[in-house]
């Protein structure tokens, strides 16, 4: 790989023109961000969407780094004065780092080994004799006998022989062409296999691995991080079977090339580097392309399910109650208005006694009326079934009009005791604060998620099993796509969800607040210029993310970047209207309307403007001010609880989906335990995914199939809820 095939190279993998890559190249060398890019420089990259642009910078990285590792490479071996213009070329021309690594065995430095002790006795000589199958007669001890040496510890010709062998077992074991053949071989042919140690896994967990064989190549994500798992926690040995007569003989083929006198001791080193050299090799690198595979499906499902969870759509205007359940500590309660702002706070007991249940229904009842709360949030940690029970029946006996919901809580406890909870609610116990967290998320999911560590949110599959490094990257990704694709309020937005727009830095966020606190609301985009250290490349990279609702430029409104407000303007005189009309309520229907209806090609021509910058800025005229989740599906609320009692197979209940695996999707039906539906039981026809049909905070109507009160799992068919509509 050389630094000017870069661009055709990932044009090639993406489907795209090498002039699409060198313009994503370009600007992410000049420190444009992912989401600027893919928004606002679409007649530079051809209109690349964001998961392309993305994909593109990381794949720039990735070969540049092999780049860096060819060079050290080819100075190596230069360096060792083995360099051959063929091996040069061989080198230069790998795509991937494992070729350049197999490339470059034969040359890096190793630990002492048995090849390199016969070296230094002298056999080289030897092996090469035995390597080139040239002499086909001859006396074997004769010409073996020359190498026997006191000195050097080569007592008899079998010493010779054997040390020789070494160094042949070695050399095969370094051939980078044999090695590719073997992996080939082995991912299309080798099992993985289970031992399973039922005295240390207490608990079952992996009682199926028990005995458990399958081929490498069918064996699912998912199941490969289970495997792994297991071996970890010491409950199953995992090892690698293959046919050895069938491999030894496809090394055989590639190895031998004639008879000759050396014909046995070359069989004999081939099966000596298989079983002591190359086997071993080949099984570390299978389970590592494995682990390797598992941890990146594991990292995008998780990426996935959270951008789901981010976009889910706000339920803004609610003055709403938070409750985080508990039992010994109570059930702690926290009431904001729709802005977030804390109105009142304190402690339900509502699974002591009768007596302190009645008291806190009497207190519920009392704060709902005077803050005028329309809507409950209830944590689904512990007690949330009793804490639902108690809210079900207290809406159901006095007759209040109000809903509530169930809302995942994952990493509220983190939240409510970190340095940036105690700056935002410094007046709060750090259990209230997670109350607060709680009724915040209902009201905007995106603001309040955004404060916490992507990891503890819950939406995963062994998140904690995968590479943290790799998992860290791609979940910022994820929250950076998401904030950038919503926007921000800047008169509003906390500097946790301000740290995710495009150029922003947790510092330029802290003095953007600060700035906004000591001098009130920004009444227009060009305010950002007067904030500390935010210069103009960063105002570029922002601008168009960040809104302003009436302010003194009714287009900060929109996502419509301010480099573009002059073509934006010529655009609305060309459907008859000025940027005022944006700020009168009764213009923006017949704006909306006509800019509906243009010919974007059409108006492009006559401007002289780019297609796409066009087509971007009468979209967004049609929906000026418009928040991208509000044509999403609303979270599930409800006003009463199905009982424990009433379950039985066969019911029909509507759920909400909490998580997505490999393997289904997690159903939240107001129960303890979310259900689970099997990727079988997802859909009528074949689902290859999961994802391919549902979504984190999907309303699902699904079926009870089985239960299991022991373990606590409750299984459900989306498919067959289906089928009974």
């Amino acid at each position: 790989m050389k630094p000017e095939n870069i661009a055709s190279t990932i044009a090639a993998e993406v489907g795209k023109k090498p002039w699409q890559t060198e313009a994503v190249i370009k600007l992410t060398d000049e420190g444009c961000t992912v989401p600027f890019i893919s928004r606002y420089r679409k007649e530079a990259t051809g209109s690349l969407t964001d998961e392309e642009v993305r994909h593109t910078t990381e794949r720039l990285a990735y070969l540049r780094n092999l780049i860096k590792r060819q060079d050290e490479i080819l100075k190596s071996i230069e360096d060792q004065g083995k360099l051959t213009p063929e091996l040069k070329k061989s080198i230069e021309s790998v795509t991937k780092l494992q070729e350049a690594e197999d490339l470059y065995l034969p040359f890096k430095k190793k630990r002492r080994t048995r090849a390199m002790i016969a070296k230094e006795k002298g056999l080289s000589p030897l092996a090469d004799m035995i390597m080139a199958q040239n002499m086909t007669e001859g006396d074997i001890t004769k010409t073996v006998s020359a190498f026997i040496s006191e000195e050097n510890g080569i007592e008899t010709p079998d010493d010779a022989l054997a040390g020789a062998r070494d160094i042949c077992a070695e050399a095969i074991s370094e051939d980078a062409v044999l090695r590719q053949k073997l992996r080939d071989r082995l991912w299309s042919s080798a099992l993985i296999a289970c031992s399973y140690n039922d005295e240390k896994d207490e608990k079952g967990t992996y009682q199926m691995y028990k005995d458990y064989k399958e081929p490498v190549h069918h064996l699912p994500p998912h199941r490969v991080l289970a495997i792994n798992r297991g071996e970890k926690d010491s409950c199953l040995s995992v090892h690698i079977e293959c046919d050895d007569d069938r491999i030894i003989s496809l090394i055989d083929r590639h190895v031998i090339k004639r008879p000759s006198i050396f014909s046995d001791d070359l069989k004999m080193a081939i099966d000596d580097c298989w079983k002591r050299l190359l086997f071993p090799s080949m099984e570390r690198e299978i389970r590592a392309k494995l682990t390797d595979e598992a941890e990146t499906q594991a990292i995008k499902v998780f990426g996935v399910n959270l951008k789901q969870l981010l976009m889910i759509p706000p339920l803004s205007g609610h003055t709403v109650m938070g409750l985080d359940p508990g039992y010994r500590t109570g059930c702690k309660m926290a009431i904001v208005d729709p802005t977030g702002r804390v109105l009142d706070h304190g402690v339900l007991h509502i699974t002591s006694s009768d007596k302190a249940r009645k008291d806190s229904e009497k207190k519920v009842i009392s704060l709902v009326k005077k803050h005028h709360v329309d809507l409950l949030s209830i944590g689904n940690g512990t007690a949330s079934y009793e804490t639902e029970q108690f809210v079900s029946s207290l809406i159901s006996n006095n007759h209040i009009p109000i809903h509530y919901l169930i809302t995942s809580e994952s990493g509220a406890s983190i939240y409510s005791a970190s340095e940036l909870a105690r700056q935002e609610l410094p007046d709060y116990d750090v259990t209230i604060r997670g109350a607060v967290s709680i009724a915040r998320r209902v009201q905007d999911p995106l603001a309040e998620l955004v404060k916490i560590d992507p990891e503890s949110i819950g939406v995963g599959q062994y998140q904690h099993d995968v590479n943290q490094k790799a998992l860290r990257n791609t979940l910022d990704a994820v929250v950076e796509d998401a904030v950038n694709e919503v926007g921000a309020d800047l008169n509003t937005a906390s500097p946790s969800l301000l740290s995710h727009v495009s150029g922003i830095t947790k510092t330029t966020a802290i003095n953007i607040v600060k700035w906004r606190d000591e001098n009130g609301r920004f009444m227009n985009r060009d305010d950002l210029k007067k904030v500390p250290r935010l210069g103009p490349a960063a105002f570029t990279q922002c601008a168009g993310f960040l809104r302003i609702s009436n302010g003194s430029e009714p287009l900060d409104n929109t996502p419509i970047h301010p480099e573009s407000y002059n073509l934006a303007s010529k655009i609305l005189q060309k459907l008859g209207y000025s940027k005022k009309d944006l700020s009168d309520k009764s213009s923006i229907p017949m704006i909306q309307a006509k800019a509906k209806r243009s010919d974007p090609e059409k108006i492009a021509s006559s401007l002289n403007a780019g297609l796409p910058t066009v087509k971007d800025i009468l979209k967004a005229l049609q929906k000026p001010g418009r928040d991208p989740r509000e044509g999403l599906p609303k979270p599930l609320t409800r006003k009463s609880i199905t009982k424990l009692s009433d379950l039985k197979e066969g019911t029909i209940m509507t759920g909400t989906v909490r998580n997505i695996t490999d393997f289904g999707a997690f159903v939240d039906i107001g129960l303890k335990n979310a259900g689970l539906i099997h990727i079988s039981e997802l859909d009528n026809k074949y689902v290859k995914h999961p994802l391919d049909v549902v979504s984190v905070g999907d309303v699902v109507r699904v079926k009870i199939i089985s239960i299991d009160e022991k373990r606590g799992r409750i299984g459900l068919s989306r498919k067959q809820a289906m089928s009974e509509s």
